[in-house]
């Protein structure tokens, strides 16, 4: 933003103003050519600076976080995603023919590793044509890869590129321009979005710096590039209907029910929905296009719990937190329909700052569950499944992260909840019986001490006489005694009389 942006900014939203500015004060920015990092960035070739550049050209959102992952895994997935741009310039571009598309998409993998290989023969309007023109320095940085890097790169692009070359063909062979039903949306996406986060997964454990099962977390990765995948079909719904390709699934935006809704027939074709009569029926449809994406939420939720690689969670959680504040953002907008929308800087800005933990992304989509929820009413035919999704959201934030706990230290909790006693009784119950498990583990850990000292005292004592013993004794040898006086007495007193 230039000076004029930010000083009317400063006077119409102050605080959009003072959080760019704690932004851009504290928020470090990776330095990929600082000559300390050569060694991990590459900058140093020539080669690896123009697939940087082409990097920034592409996306410069994935650019900025791609920048912050840790040593060379910054360079690793900034050539991986330049390998699946190049793949999807080559499926986006409807000026190829169809046979020259099926045979460059189902070989990419193979171009992929030809030194010197370059396509310069997409449109002129391709957006990326420029990163194919020279992907021959994509290739040699490539060739420079470890072999468990370079190894999921080629399986990733193996999978997608034989997904696209087949929804490419039979949108240019059968004249099939919708996807029908939910589930070829969902396989579309995979093919698109799903494969990429399965690829990242594979290159993460690779790395070392996340557990090596991550790689085995297919449904999650898959959930994590849907999610993502399917907010910026959502948003881009007018651009992509203006050049003719159409994403979302007719099963939505032909169903009959959105339209009874309004006392009209379902749509018959989806360029009707941004005609201003047609506003009710079309946020209805959108509504369910939103329920479908947030479906996803918690899978996301779950594959960020396992990440354990600060650099690697920062990449992972900023698109997701955009993404939840996207469809919120989508969400009974009606602007959305006529323009491709975005979020403000600011709160982006503000996004990025706070994606640094489990708990504190979990809140972020639950305050933004909350927001669509508010907004949702109850004409709305998907009202119920979209209270469901959110409540879900909030759900698995509660469970994984109670609000009663006070955020700070150990055993703090908010006294004014009802659940805090409980969980007093708890702690008491689980102290308990913590204690009597460590006493039980005592005694067996010292068990022949213990039969040791209880024979040896069993000894003592039937060596040892009982004390009263002694007493009983005692007691009769004067009892004795005084019984023999007495008969010795009686006895004199006899004999000295008869003596007389």
């Amino acid at each position: 933003m230039g000076a004029a942006s930010m000083l009317l900014l400063l006077l119409t939203r102050p605080l959009e103003f003072r959080t760019l500015v704690q932004f851009y004060i504290w928020h470090d920015q990776r330095d990929v050519s600082a000559p300390a990092d050569h060694k991990y960035t590459g900058w140093n070739r020539p080669t690896m600076r123009r697939c940087w550049h082409f990097l920034d050209m592409t996306s410069r959102s994935f650019s900025s976080v791609i920048k912050q992952l840790d040593h060379d895994l910054a360079r690793v997935v900034c050539l991986y995603y330049l390998v699946l741009r190049g793949l999807d310039t080559v499926e986006d571009d409807m000026t190829l023919p169809d046979e020259k598309k099926q045979k460059i998409l189902r070989s990419f993998h193979e171009h992929t590793l030809t030194d010197g290989w370059n396509f310069n023969e997409n449109g002129p309007d391709e957006a990326d044509r420029q990163l194919l023109v020279e992907y021959e320095n994509v290739v040699t940085e490539l060739k420079l890869l470890a072999p468990e890097y370079l190894d999921v790169i080629i399986d990733t692009t193996k999978k997608m590129e034989a997904g696209m070359a087949d929804y490419a063909h039979q949108a240019q062979t059968t004249g099939k321009v919708y996807l029908e039903k939910k589930e070829e949306y969902d396989l579309y996406c995979h093919y698109v979005a799903g494969l990429v986060g399965e690829g990242l997964s594979g290159l993460f454990s690779a790395s070392g710096k996340e557990h090596s099962t991550l790689a085995g977390q297919l449904e999650l990765s898959n959930s994590m590039g849907l999610f993502l995948q399917k907010t910026n079909i959502i948003r881009d719904y007018r651009e992509d209907v203006d050049q003719h390709r159409y994403f979302w699934p007719r099963e939505i935006w032909g169903d009959d029910k959105y339209g009874r809704a309004v006392g009209r027939p379902g749509f018959k074709d989806m360029s009707e929905m941004y005609r201003p009569e047609n506003a009710k029926q079309a946020e209805y449809v959108q509504s369910a296009m939103v329920l479908n994406a947030l479906c996803h939420a918690t899978d996301a939720l779950d594959y960020l719990r396992l990440l354990k690689d600060q650099s690697v969670f920062n990449f992972c959680a900023i698109p997701q937190t955009m993404a939840i504040a996207t469809l919120t953002l989508c969400f009974k907008n009606p602007a959305m329909l006529q323009q491709n929308i975005k979020i403000r800087k600011a709160e982006a800005a503000s996004l990025i700052m706070r994606s640094k933990n489990p708990r504190d992304v979990s809140l972020i989509f639950r305050d933004y569950a909350r927001r669509i929820h508010a907004k949702c009413t109850p004409d709305d035919p998907s009202f119920i499944p979209i209270a469901t999704a959110c409540g879900r959201i909030e759900k698995w934030c509660e469970d994984q992260y109670p609000s009663f706990l006070i955020v700070g230290g150990p055993g703090q909790f908010n006294e004014s909840d009802p659940r805090t006693a409980i969980a007093h009784k708890d702690e008491e119950r689980i102290r308990k019986t913590n204690l009597q498990r460590k006493q039980k583990e005592l005694l067996e850990a010292n068990a022949d001490v213990v039969k040791g000292a209880q024979a040896l005292r069993l000894k003592e004592e039937s060596q040892e006489a009982n004390p009263i013993v002694y007493i009983l004794i005692a007691f009769a040898i004067v009892f004795a005694t005084g019984v023999g006086a007495v008969y010795g007495l009686i006895w004199l007193a006899d004999n000295v009389h008869w003596l007389k």
